[in-house]
């Protein structure tokens, strides 16, 4: 289930973006610039982040914004917009899209739709695919060269999570917060557990999906195998 957070001064004009994505069945916050840092502690990190630029002085004061946000999460970020800010300045690094308001919350579903689908390799609304390896996110099965692997749930959780952020090294600590969850007592030998059995199905002599980071922790290797 992807996660959303939405960032902004007025709450309430968020809220309506939330909901409409609730409703797609993604998993929302909703939070003030200064509850970013909470709310990310307080669970799994954003898979996206939706900022009201409106309330920051446009284009203007995003940039600090922004990096706050980098601080906390390092996911993939919308901007809502006013017209009039497209011409003061250029836009800062960091927005991967933006949404002129005023515009509907389904429009903004769409492209937090069409931004998890690009940032997560995704090949269509429910497939994720890297070489021959291919996650079906709506039915779960995952297929290694047409043939279908059998994971336990964790495992295809974790398989999920480090795909969808593929090339980013997650230390132990950190996959255990986005897989596991905040209130997991475990020690991160689950992570190099779950590694393992996860490797043992989906690797061979042809196909090396995750890579060890010495002394940092796994990644999702950024291109297929060769």
């Amino acid at each position: 289930m992807w996660r959303v957070t939405f960032v902004g001064q007025d709450k309430k004009k968020m809220e309506p973006f939330a909901r409409e994505l609730s409703g797609e069945g993604y998993r929302t916050v909703v939070c003030l610039p200064a509850e970013m840092t909470t709310a990310s502690a307080d669970g799994p990190s954003p898979d996206a982040v939706v900022v009201d630029a409106t309330s920051t002085n446009g284009a203007v004061g995003l940039p600090n914004l922004l990096h706050d946000i980098r601080e906390t999460a390092a996911a993939p970020t919308i901007a809502l917009l006013e017209e009039s800010h497209l011409s003061d300045c250029e836009l800062p690094r960091g927005i991967d899209d933006f949404l002129v308001l005023p515009a509907t919350a389904v429009e903004l579903a769409a492209r937090v739709r069409q931004l998890l689908r690009r940032h997560a390799h995704l090949e269509d609304d429910n497939t994720l695919c890297c070489g021959d390896l291919v996650v079906n996110l709506a039915s779960r099965e995952v297929f290694l060269a047409g043939r279908p692997v059998t994971l336990a749930y964790k495992e295809y959780e974790l398989l999920r999570f480090l795909l969808s952020n593929r090339g980013t090294v997650f230390t132990r600590e950190a996959l255990l917060s986005n897989v596991w969850g905040y209130d997991f007592y475990g020690g991160t030998r689950t992570v190099d557990v779950h590694i393992r059995r996860l490797r043992s199905k989906i690797e061979g002599p042809r196909h090396a999906f995750i890579e060890t980071v010495r002394n940092v922790g796994y990644r999702f290797h950024p291109t297929p195998p060769s």
